[in-house]
């Protein structure tokens, strides 16, 4: 466990012991977002019936054959259909029928015309008008087919697909008012330290804000799960051990920060070990080598440094993944380009290198300028930050137009670059 573990290796070990949660029913609305967890079918054909597709003028196709601007072909107007009206008289040749968009298409004809396109010769364009077509029709011209989008008992959003607003309201077509989805994980977020004070404390000598519980708690919040700050605890072994193993009664994965390293006062590792099953204590990355994973009582439990960039670099490349598997989806890594360094980077330490930057498009590409504090102290630098350019391990730095890979903060995993 004293060597250090590369990245990619450390997050298969994670992703290989980490549950994929239990299957829940819930409401459409609370759907959006979420993994669908079976196949799910529509009820009806969608659409139910051919309908138009714009305001304008149901015809038969075959009476505007020869219609050219030179020779309009009039018709009589013989009636009207309203969305939500159905239009069954019969209509014969050199008659037509004005008709709204979304209207069910009268079986007899088998093209509409837009409006816009349409002179009107006789009347006001409504029923008892005489209307004329300056072009042919193309047969089902602007006629949306029944089914069109889907087919009574197809499957409309398989297994595995992320529902998003636009799916919501294509379930809502198909009838299905209720997803079989994955339980939203529930995670206990405990920072350890004895100096460390709730936020609405004015810190005395000595003590600090605790500040990570908020941001890994905003974290996971982000990923659709449900977190819960649980007091602060100070660094005493048996008081962590207790607070470690109370979370994971109650909850379906507990985060740390604090204590992850190999000081007197740190002790995740070996609450981890001592309660369940330790599998990783470093990793070769640069800010947050401590790293701790592990299972109790099969619940995983993360250890994450206490230096806040350290373990917001953490919880981003190794804890955020392995919520998302256990929420069924698929895709785990965030969205990563190449972007061209604006200036040198010197690089001392060995490892895989996570710098918080920014980056822009410009017309010659994507450029990156890490920011110039790249302190594991730090939160407001993330802040200001949307990626993460990443420098490789063992290099000693990069030089000015350099293209390095950079990691994207505000694009989801689902988005292919």
């Amino acid at each position: 466990m004293t060597d250090m573990m590369s990245l990619e290796d450390a997050r298969a070990i994670v992703l290989s012991k980490v549950p994929l949660q239990q299957i829940e029913t819930v409401p459409l609305l609370e759907a959006v977002g979420r993994v669908a967890a079976e196949d799910i079918c529509s009820d009806v054909d969608v659409a139910p019936f051919a309908h138009a597709a714009m305001d304008g003028y149901a015809v038969h196709e075959k009476d505007l054959a020869k219609a050219n601007p030179d020779h309009p072909v009039a018709l009589e107007v013989i009636g009207e259909v309203p969305a939500g009206a159905v239009f069954d008289d019969s209509i014969g040749t050199g008659q037509c029928v004005r008709i709204m968009t979304g209207a069910r298409v009268p079986d007899s004809v088998d093209a509409v015309i837009k409006y816009e396109i349409v002179e009107v010769v006789e009347g006001d364009g409504h029923c008892g008008s005489r209307v004329s077509f300056s072009a042919p029709a193309r047969k089902r011209e602007n006629i949306r087919e029944a089914g069109e989008e889907a087919r009574k008992g197809q499957v409309v959003i398989s297994a595995g697909d992320v529902v998003s607003g636009a799916g919501v309201g294509f379930l809502a077509g198909c009838g299905v008012m209720d997803v079989p989805t994955y339980r939203r994980p529930t995670v206990a977020i405990i920072a350890t330290g004895s100096e460390l004070v709730d936020p609405h404390e004015v810190p005395k000598s000595g003590k600090i804000r605790n500040s990570n519980s908020y941001a890994l708690a905003a974290c996971v919040q982000e990923l659709g799960c449900t977190p819960t700050i649980l007091p602060a605890v100070a660094d005493i072994e048996e008081s962590i051990a207790d607070e470690v193993t109370s979370a994971c009664e109650s909850y379906d994965l507990v985060v740390t920060t604090g204590g992850a390293c190999n000081g007197d006062y740190d002790f995740i590792k070996e609450v981890t070990r001592s309660l369940g099953d330790l599998y990783l204590s470093t990793v070769n990355m640069r800010p947050g080598k401590a790293q701790t994973f592990g299972l109790i009582k099969g619940v995983p439990v993360f250890g994450l440094p206490g230096n806040p960039a350290a373990a917001y670099v953490g919880f981003q490349m190794i804890v955020r993944p392995a919520l998302r598997k256990m929420q069924g989806y698929v895709h785990l890594d965030c969205p990563m380009v190449y972007a061209a360094l604006t200036k040198d980077i010197h690089k001392h330490d060995p490892r895989r290198t996570f710098m918080r930057s920014t980056m822009v498009k410009t017309k010659n590409g994507y450029e990156v300028t890490p920011a110039r504090n790249q302190s594991s102290g730090l939160f407001g630098v993330i802040q200001k930050s949307n990626c993460m350019a990443i420098i490789s391990e063992g290099t000693k730095g990069c030089v000015k137009g350099d293209k390095v890979p950079c990691l994207l903060l505000d694009v989801s995993e689902e988005v292919a670059l």
